[in-house]
């Protein structure tokens, strides 16, 4: 059975630039698996991923809303946005090239920015320029001084299935003037199912290839500094049972992962190669991150409501609560603050040249055997 793309609408959002409201449309991509990726044309958004378990239980694994307000109310969580032109942080919303000062804007509490600034990549809505059997294309035209940033850059991207349950996002971009390029991708997983909270997530095991991750302050800037991650809740070279690593962090400022990962050699490579495994024994679903990149950004959604302390419901796709510790995000990147750090993988972009980032999550379900004897 081939891949098939279906096409509706899913709302209306307000176009940030035009200020006129734009119709949204879904794609959702599907296989002989029974297994889908849902796709919205706001922030270019993974707003489904669905797959069966060991018993043949279709389950959607990925947060996600029914519909635009929630996307835009929620925007400090970035729901499965597309994150750029510079994921993660800036310290001091600003950067030095040559003699040059570029000041970008601060969005985070107007001390630093965070994914891009005010209004990132997770916020326009994304022109469909290619829909194929197997695939669509997304692009987005960011303008010369767009949230400070130099240079006309010019985006794609591509996001594909296979009849293995392998989908595949590409990033590219090109500019007319030199700028700076981190893009990436903050959708959260849960393997037991996109509402089974922490007791879900908790059952999950983890394992990323990474001696070292990149240090931070307490603001979660980069120091400039990679530290080993021996003898440290850090170090998930091998498989651990993600509640256990969870309940570590005890009263820690950061309660929980939010780290940028050193993998890849910390380079970024020709090809991809596997660089986490995430294993809900429960379901038998796997799933495993493939890049080309230098970083992965492990984040365990520390920041989302704590209702055990009465932080406000987020209420999610149908009228699921979403939660603290409920999910978990493998952002694939340069390290966050490049810019700033000159031994650190460069996210400078000139002209002529050509911005590729790669990412593939292979979702696999081991059989309940298997399952269990890889992640006794």
């Amino acid at each position: 059975m081939p891949i098939t793309l279906e096409e509706e609408i899913f709302g209306l959002a307000v176009n940030p630039f035009t200020k006129a409201p734009e119709m949204v449309r879904r794609y959702t991509l599907s296989n002989s698996n029974r297994m889908s990726i849902s796709v919205i044309q706001l922030g270019a958004i993974i707003q489904s991923v669905r797959m069966p378990d060991a018993y043949d239980k279709v389950d959607d694994i990925c947060l996600g809303f029914d519909d635009i307000a929630s996307y835009v109310s929620t925007k400090a969580a970035y729901i499965g946005g597309t994150l750029g032109r510079v994921a993660n942080r800036v310290a001091n919303g600003e950067y030095v090239v040559g003699e040059k000062k570029v000041q970008v804007t601060k969005n985070f509490q107007n001390k630093y920015q965070l994914h891009g600034g005010l209004v990132g990549f997770d916020s326009v809505i994304w022109e469909v320029v290619q829909k194929s059997e197997d695939g669509i294309v997304f692009r987005h035209v960011s303008a010369h001084g767009h949230e400070g940033y130099p240079g006309t850059l010019t985006c794609l991207i591509s996001y594909w299935l296979d009849n293995e349950n392998r989908v595949g996002v590409r990033f590219e971009a090109t500019t007319d003037r030199h700028t700076a390029v981190n893009i990436s991708n903050h959708a959260y997983y849960n393997l037991a199912g996109h509402g089974a909270g922490f007791k879900g997530l908790a059952e999950h095991t983890v394992e990323i290839a990474a001696s070292k991750i990149v240090e931070t302050d307490d603001a979660q800037i980069p120091t400039g500094q990679l530290i080993n991650v021996d003898d440290t809740v850090f170090d998930l070279r091998l498989p651990v049972l993600l509640g256990d690593r969870l309940m570590q962090f005890g009263e820690s400022l950061i309660d929980g992962y939010d780290n940028c990962f050193v993998v890849n050699g910390g380079s970024v490579q020709s090809s991809m190669n596997m660089v986490a495994k995430l294993v809900h024994p429960t379901s038998c679903r796997v799933m495993e991150v493939w890049t080309n990149q230098p970083g992965m950004q492990f984040y365990t959604a520390n920041n989302l409501p704590d209702e055990q302390s009465g932080d406000v419901p987020m209420i999610g796709k149908d009228c699921t609560h979403y939660v603290k510790h409920g999910s978990f995000c493998v952002e694939t990147e340069k390290f966050p603050d490049s810019m700033n750090h000159p031994e650190f993988p460069s996210i400078f972009l000139e002209p002529g040249e050509k911005y590729v980032h790669e990412v593939m999550y292979w979702f696999k379900v081991e059989k309940s055997w298997n399952c269990c004897s890889n992640n006794a």
